[in-house]
C-alpha cells in the first residue's frame, strides 16, 4: 500500500480507501458479519482511511466503523459527512443548530469524542461562504472535529471551497466518465499567494 499526506493534517493516508456507503445497506442487504469482514480485510491490506456519512444506512455505517475501531489498535482515519439529512438542499438548512445536531449524532454513532474529518455533503453551490466555515472552525476549537472539508459534485464548487484556508479535503466525483476535475481542478497549477496547496480525496 502507498500512502500520501492528507492536506495539512499531518496524516499519511492510504491511496486506496474504504468507501462505506455499501455497508450502510443502501445498495442491498449487507449483514453485520460481512460488513465487518470487509472492513477488517481492508485494514489488513493496509487501508487506513475510511469514508462514510451520517446518512449511509441512517447511521449504520458509522456504527459498524465504531465496532471496527473498538476491535482494532490500528491507526484509522475516518471521514464522515453531514448535510444530507435535510429534506431539501437549501442554504437555510445549514444553520448552527442543524450542524451541531449532525456533528453530535456522528460523535455518538462513531463512539468518539472528536471526529477525525467532517465533510459537508454536497451542499448547494451558494453555501461556500465564510460564515458557514466559521461554524466549522468553532467545532474545531471546541474539539468536536479535528479537521473539515467538502464533498462536491461540481469543479466550480471545489475551486470555491479551497479558497477557504481551513478546508483540508475536497472529495469530488472523478472516474472514466467524468474527467473534468483532472483538467480543471487537480492540475490547476500552484496555489495563489496565501492559500494552501490542494490535497484532494477523489471519490
Amino acid at each position: 500500500m502507498k500512502y500520501r499526506p492528507l492536506g495539512r493534517t499531518g496524516w499519511m493516508v492510504s491511496e486506496v480507501s474504504f468507501g462505506a456507503w455499501a455497508i450502510g445497506g443502501t445498495w442491498g442487504q449487507v449483514s453485520e458479519k460481512d460488513a465487518l469482514a470487509a472492513l477488517n480485510q481492508a485494514v489488513d491490506s493496509g487501508v487506513n482511511f475510511i469514508d462514510t456519512a451520517d446518512v449511509y444506512g441512517d447511521g449504520r455505517s458509522e456504527r459498524l466503523i465504531a465496532v471496527l475501531k473498538k476491535q482494532r489498535k490500528d491507526e484509522i482515519v475516518v471521514a464522515t459527512k453531514a448535510g444530507r439529512r435535510l429534506p431539501r438542499q437549501t442554504i437555510e438548512g445549514y444553520t448552527r443548530e442543524n450542524l451541531t445536531a449532525w456533528v453530535n449524532d456522528s460523535l455518538r454513532t462513531l463512539a468518539t469524542e472528536s471526529l477525525d474529518l467532517l465533510q459537508l455533503h454536497c451542499p448547494p453551490t451558494e453555501l461556500y461562504r465564510p460564515e458557514v466555515f466559521a461554524i466549522l472552525d468553532d467545532f474545531v476549537r471546541a474539539g468536536k472535529i479535528r479537521y473539515y472539508g467538502v464533498s462536491v459534485e461540481k469543479v466550480e464548487e471545489a475551486i470555491r471551497a479551497v479558497e477557504h484556508p481551513n478546508v483540508q479535503t475536497v472529495q469530488i466525483i472523478f472516474n472514466c466518465f467524468r474527467q473534468r476535475p483532472a483538467d480543471v481542478f487537480f492540475c490547476a497549477g500552484p496555489p495563489k499567494a496565501g492559500r494552501h496547496s490542494r490535497s484532494c480525496a477523489a471519490g
